[in-house]
């Protein structure tokens, strides 16, 4: 190619980028261009997708506009561009998509297995998924060289994928735990439900004096608006006397594969919830009370479905022994409204003392009854013999 035509080429890209450059900076930019800096991107870590916010001016200033700013090297895919928001202070332009490995606008997935600690230490393998990617720029300018520096914006979400879920309102049909997204955690599409009928359909509803013994309590941990690549999977559920597992006396429900005979796992890692349901029992720490009051826990992994059944094998994660005693410290959620059983026993022993207490006064009043007459009777008698 000849120098001239090669200069005439460099000319129109150069006229081409001025162009869009001036037309941006009338609409969007006017006295805001400055050089890019570190700080020009913003990342939402959502619960279903991921949103980038890039500042415009900067990416004008170099010499590119929204167009050129190409996600993954996704070019024609319509549904991965950037779109200008000139509504934001300073405008930017936002990039949103899905949490899904088949659709995530070429974003890499890197899951790593690092050993629990906290609540979690009874688990040698809890799991953090990492989304990252970059936004590049495109530079149009055709020929040997360019005057127009790459821009290159990095991006990563890390989501933690096991937690603690405490129960909260008990009688209410559902207790949703709130957490910020943009801390890249998933925690807050997740809730506790209790419910009376094995068909999921009915709300536990505790009575004043609590429930029977050996009522059947059926709990879901249902995850919503959660992307379809993860499964709800429950490692432990146990029960405490306090609403803060840490020093309080507790029992498990189940641990792993390991569960209590009176609990029965209905669906774990196979869906958007996970259920089990359980016997009521009490305390016998609480034995001398009217009612015995506990609170329900259960650590909850959400696992990609394709690694769902290795952690349900009984051989891959450490279980915890059942008769061990103590709770790790972990800071957690307070539960408000425990599950309150009656205690049979304490309604027994106040029979048995009401009874006691009626067969006392009962003998009282035939002796006094018995006094009376043996006293009359003297009285008549030494009147009939001074008669």
């Amino acid at each position: 190619m000849s120098t001239p035509r090669k200069e005439k080429m460099n000319l129109l890209s150069f006229l081409f980028l001025a162009s869009m450059v001036a037309k941006s900076g009338q609409l969007t930019c006017q006295g805001d261009l400055r050089r890019p800096e570190y700080t020009d991107i913003s990342v939402e870590c959502g619960t279903s997708s991921i949103s980038l916010a890039i500042q415009i001016c900067p990416v004008i200033y170099t010499g590119y506009n929204e167009s050129l700013l190409i996600l993954n090297h996704m070019f024609d895919r319509p549904d991965c561009k950037g779109t200008l928001d000139e509504s934001a202070t300073p405008p930017v332009v936002r990039f949103t998509f899905p949490i899904n490995m088949t659709n995530a606008c070429g974003s890499s997935f890197l899951t790593t297995s690092a050993a629990g600690t906290g609540i979690f230490a009874d688990f040698s393998n809890i799991q953090t998924v990492n989304v990252s990617g970059v936004v590049r720029s495109h530079d149009p300018t055709t020929g040997v060289v360019t005057y127009n520096a790459e821009l290159k914006y990095y991006y990563s979400c890390a989501y933690p994928l096991e937690y603690l879920i405490n129960n909260t309102q008990v009688e209410v049909s559902a207790s949703s735990i709130a957490v910020r997204d943009n801390n890249g955690s998933f925690i807050s599409t997740l809730s506790m439900e209790l419910f009376s009928d094995i068909n999921y359909t009915t709300p536990l509803v505790i009575p004043r004096l609590g429930l029977e013994l050996r009522t059947n309590v059926y709990v879901q941990v249902q995850a919503a608006n959660l992307t379809d690549q993860y499964h709800v999977l429950m490692d432990r559920c146990y029960a405490s006397i306090s609403p803060y597992p840490t020093n309080s006396t507790f029992f498990n429900l189940f641990v792993s594969c390991s569960r209590d005979q009176m609990t029965t796992m209905h669906e774990n890692g196979d869906s958007h919830h996970a259920r089990f349901s359980f016997s009521a029992f009490r305390f016998l720490e609480q034995q001398n009370q009217t009612v015995s009051t506990y609170y329900l826990h259960c650590i909850t992994r959400l696992c990609e479905i394709s690694t769902c059944n290795d952690f349900k094998q009984c051989n891959s994660r450490r279980k915890r022994d059942v008769d061990s005693t103590g709770v790790s410290e972990a800071t957690t959620l307070s539960s408000a409204v425990p599950i309150v059983t009656r205690n049979e026993n304490s309604a027994a022993s106040s029979s048995d003392s009401d009874s006691r207490m009626g067969l006392g006064i009962a003998v009282g009043v035939l002796t006094l009854a018995v006094v009376v007459v043996l006293t009359a009777a003297v009285v008549l008698y030494r009147r009939a013999r001074h008669c």
